[in-house]
């Protein structure tokens, strides 16, 4: 999800490979060992960055949520009260932008979140609550008469069906990124308009 072009800390690095080995294998089906191969340094290195699995499942899950209620919020604030419409779509790609370059986070966050600790699978569901009020706000300001608690549902099948890219296959079987993100926008937007109807 993050737009920056600057070469990835170390500490990047070692979330990037723990979330795609913890996709693969699931959490308890990989070792420090294997984490820190997969970023050239020993298993005990990875402990000058984290103090365990546990403390790496916690940051990505909760960096994820937090990020992506970061970036609703930025959306919104650009948007300055303008076009719902046009802030809908912003809102859109970019959960697409997360669902199609964190696939191994939407697996992750199936399967793994209740291996957190209550504080941290608390923060993740706050911080996830916001975001999708954030989206209902939106939906509502584009189809005022959908009432609140239909907005909610039609905003929680969306996520659900933007975040089945790690369903689709394989990322090289889709058909391309730019054309995969064209249609998850079509029917999202065709999901939400349905809703309203």
């Amino acid at each position: 999800m993050a737009t920056r072009t600057d070469a990835p800390t170390r500490r990047e690095q070692i979330l990037k490979e723990a979330a795609r080995l913890f996709a693969e294998r699931g959490f308890h089906g990989v070792g420090v060992d294997e984490i820190g191969a997969a970023v050239g340094i020993s298993g005990p290195g990875l402990y000058r960055h984290f103090a365990g699995k546990d403390a790496m499942l916690a940051e990505l899950l909760v960096g994820i949520s937090g990020q992506l209620l970061t970036g609703g919020k930025r959306r919104v604030a650009e948007s300055d009260g303008g076009d719902a419409e046009a802030l809908l779509d912003s809102l859109i790609e970019g959960h697409i932008d997360f669902a199609l370059d964190d696939r191994p986070l939407i697996t992750l966050h199936d399967r793994e979140l209740d291996r957190l600790r209550d504080s941290d699978r608390k923060l993740v569901r706050q911080l996830q609550r916001q975001y999708v009020e954030l989206w209902v706000g939106v939906v509502r300001q584009l189809y005022p008469h959908l009432v609140e608690p239909a907005a909610r549902s039609a905003v929680h099948s969306v996520f659900g069906l933007l975040n089945s890219t790690p369903h689709l296959g394989r990322a090289g079987s889709l058909p391309g990124r730019g054309a995969t993100a064209v249609l998850l926008h079509r029917m999202a937007r065709g999901a939400l308009a349905a809703a309203a109807e």
